[in-house]
């Protein structure tokens, strides 16, 4: 199984993949283009919001950084700058989870990849080895996703951090897209014909999802693929974060129609919250099935429950070639 992954709703459903699926399968491409150096070190939040979730140790009340986690060097450092409140340089940042991004800079001044500092990370936190974590691009920084707002343009993390996701989005842009590339490893899991199975999570499919199938040659790529996506819209409003907001600048119905149309180029399977209705018209040539179940994760046993319902779905519609 391939798993497209931004931060916050697809953590969410990895503890119930796991367990329902088997481990050596998955395959977790994830977002960089909301990384940025803090404090000269390079921070990954949808990475390590991966990585944390299957070291057991994620903030479940943010879904990023490690819970418990201590703020002495953030504190230290506050009354040491001039900068304002409002500067990102003044994002807080855990004891812990600075530790990971010192780690992950010192690899790659070394000379490691993204991709090779991150299987390094990933083993130090006790992640099993069969489970392959791989940044959607080995060139850190390389991708930027840009918010365009009626104050200017906002680095994503500025916009969601420092100005908590409240100005009105006009525009979204990834910099640098055009002149990155997919990593070597993710372009080989990809065109691996025995991981013909892509899940896409419920993240957003904007700021978390949009970035990696924006890479040049991976939306080609999906269409040789059996690709299910799971709603991150209820209704007519997002799970969590802007992701409304965000989809409606960019044209797109905030509904599960919305969502479908987002992935409607490669899409064979939508999963939408059982009190949601889908109004799709398939016009692509593409036969597409829906799946109707309770898509809400609040802990680990709703993540099990979907993850079930997902398996079970699959083997009915498709047998257990991938399962």
């Amino acid at each position: 199984m391939i798993i497209l992954s931004g931060g916050t709703g697809t953590p969410k459903l990895l503890p119930g993949l796991r367990t329902v699926f088997k481990e050596e399968e998955l395959n977790i491409i994830v977002n960089t283009a909301e990384d940025i150096e803090i404090s000269g070190n390079l921070l990954c939040p949808d990475i390590d919001s991966v990585l944390y979730t299957l070291a057991g140790i994620i903030d479940k009340k943010t879904w990023w950084g490690i819970k418990d986690d201590t703020f002495h060097t953030h504190a230290a450092l506050h009354r040491l700058r001039s900068q304002s409140p409002e500067d990102l340089m003044n994002l807080m940042i855990g004891d812990k989870d600075r530790a990971t991004h010192i780690a992950r800079s010192e690899l790659l001044r070394a000379g490691k990849s993204l991709t090779e500092a991150t299987a390094l990370l990933a083993k130090k936190y006790g992640i099993a080895d069969q489970i392959k974590i791989l940044p959607m691009t080995d060139e850190p920084a390389g991708v930027q996703t840009k918010i365009l707002t009626p104050e200017g343009e906002l680095h994503l993390q500025e916009f969601l951090i420092t100005r908590k996701g409240e100005p009105d989005v006009l525009d979204l842009r990834f910099e640098g897209i055009t002149d990155a590339k997919p990593s070597e490893a993710v372009i080989e899991v990809l065109e691996n014909e025995s991981d013909a199975l892509v899940l896409i999570g419920p993240s957003n499919p904007m700021t978390s999802i949009g970035p990696i199938l924006n890479l040049p040659g991976l939306t080609e790529l999906l269409k040789w693929k059996f690709v299910v996506a799971i709603s991150p819209i209820v209704g007519t409003e997002a799970i969590s974060g802007p992701a409304g907001k965000i989809m409606r600048a960019k044209g797109f119905d905030v509904s599960p129609d919305g969502v479908y149309t987002c992935y409607k180029d490669f899409l064979n399977v939508l999963v939408i919250d059982k009190a949601d209705e889908c109004h799709i018209d398939v016009d692509t040539g593409i036969e597409l099935d829906v799946l109707k179940t309770d898509i809400i994760i609040k802990n680990d046993r709703n993540s099990k429950r979907l993850a079930t319902a997902l398996r079970k779905y699959l083997e009915t519609i498709c047998g257990c070639s991938w399962l």
